[in-house]
């Protein structure tokens, strides 16, 4: 059986362009995600990044959802303490009821941005610092199941359309964190390599290991996420990704702006210990050929027993980046 592709897209917003672009180029990039014969889109959610336009997955899902007929769309993910879990169950019923079979409901804890645009959204300090996610999630799961205890104050509230029932649920995580609580409740985990590229492997054994068949899903499925970059040639590869390191030490340095074009990643000269840290950066990239790129996603998929593997690309040329992800599925032949 071939290993199922999917997108894990960001909305980048190249410079020179505008907000509006990035997000037409996130419904461009959909498109052909599903020509190409990849399994899922899925969308992410920051805030208060130059570099990235994907605030709302909420309003991007069902927008890819009219663009399109049979991949999978979903939240990759839903930055849950951002969220009043009644409303989150609400946008995804909705979401499901028009586009029913084809929703994913990925939840995250963290805030997706920094501590004061956390307290932007929360409103409150102390829903900053505090870790209420299980209580969160336990009542998200109440609200679809109806299962709240007798005496608790929201047992009244339904969440509406109430005769449509929550999508597939996957938690989202970096750590061990996630995949234990994916595993005790008994849904989807995925690992976000693109951020830790160290413990994939242990965390998502773990995952296995203490997975708890339950109503929402009977076996184990854990998909990989991970930053992907594929030319033409090595070499290609390479120059596109120059852009990629300025944005990095760009970031590194709290310099919030677009992605850098290749010509500004080209005038900017590193010093050495900038060098540096672009090369242990780079560990968690696979940049390449299509040769090159599938036989690091093949390598990545064995080492983490991945039932899936999920591809993020940004980078500034929108049509390098689709190409890449073109590339890809040839070479898998997923088309």
């Amino acid at each position: 059986m071939s290993l199922p592709l999917s997108v894990l897209d960001l909305t980048p917003v190249p410079s020179g362009s505008t907000g509006a672009e990035a997000l037409e180029n996130t419904l461009d990039l959909a498109r052909h995600a599903e020509r190409l014969g990849y399994s899922r889109v899925w969308l992410a959610e920051h805030h208060n990044l130059p570099s990235v336009a994907s605030s709302a997955p909420e309003i991007m899902i069902g927008q890819i959802g009219r663009e399109t007929s049979t991949i999978r769309i979903g939240s990759g993910g839903i930055m849950l303490p951002n969220h009043a879990p009644l409303k989150v169950v609400e946008w995804f019923r909705v979401l499901e009821g028009l586009f029913p079979g084809r929703v994913d409901l990925g939840i995250g804890r963290a805030p997706g941005t920094d501590q004061m645009t956390a307290l932007a959204l929360r409103r409150s300090r102390e829903a900053v610092v505090g870790d209420d996610f299980p209580a969160q999630l336990a009542e998200l799961l109440a609200y679809d199941t109806g299962a709240f205890p007798e005496n608790h104050p929201f047992r009244s509230i339904i969440a509406m359309p109430q005769d449509i029932p929550l999508p597939p649920i996957f938690l989202l995580g970096s750590s061990g964190y996630s995949g234990h609580y994916a595993a005790a409740i008994g849904v989807g985990f995925a690992f976000a390599h693109h951020i830790n590229n160290r413990d994939a492997a242990e965390v998502m054994k773990t995952y296995r290991e203490n997975f708890q068949p339950s109503e929402k899903l009977a076996r184990p499925h854990a998909i990989l996420a991970t930053s992907v970059l594929c030319a033409e040639t090595d070499e290609e590869a390479e120059k596109l990704a120059a852009s990629i390191d300025l944005s990095f030490l760009r970031i590194q340095r709290n310099e919030r702006a677009p992605l850098p074009s290749l010509e500004e990643a080209a005038a900017y000269q590193p010093t050495l210990e900038e060098q540096a840290r672009i090369r242990a950066n780079r560990a968690r990239f696979t940049i390449g050929s299509p040769e090159t790129v599938k036989a690091r996603i093949l390598e990545l998929a064995e080492e983490t027993q991945a039932d899936e593997v999920m591809l993020t690309t940004s980078i500034h040329s929108h049509a390098a980046r689709v190409r890449s992800y073109e590339l890809i599925a040839e070479a898998f032949g997923l088309v």
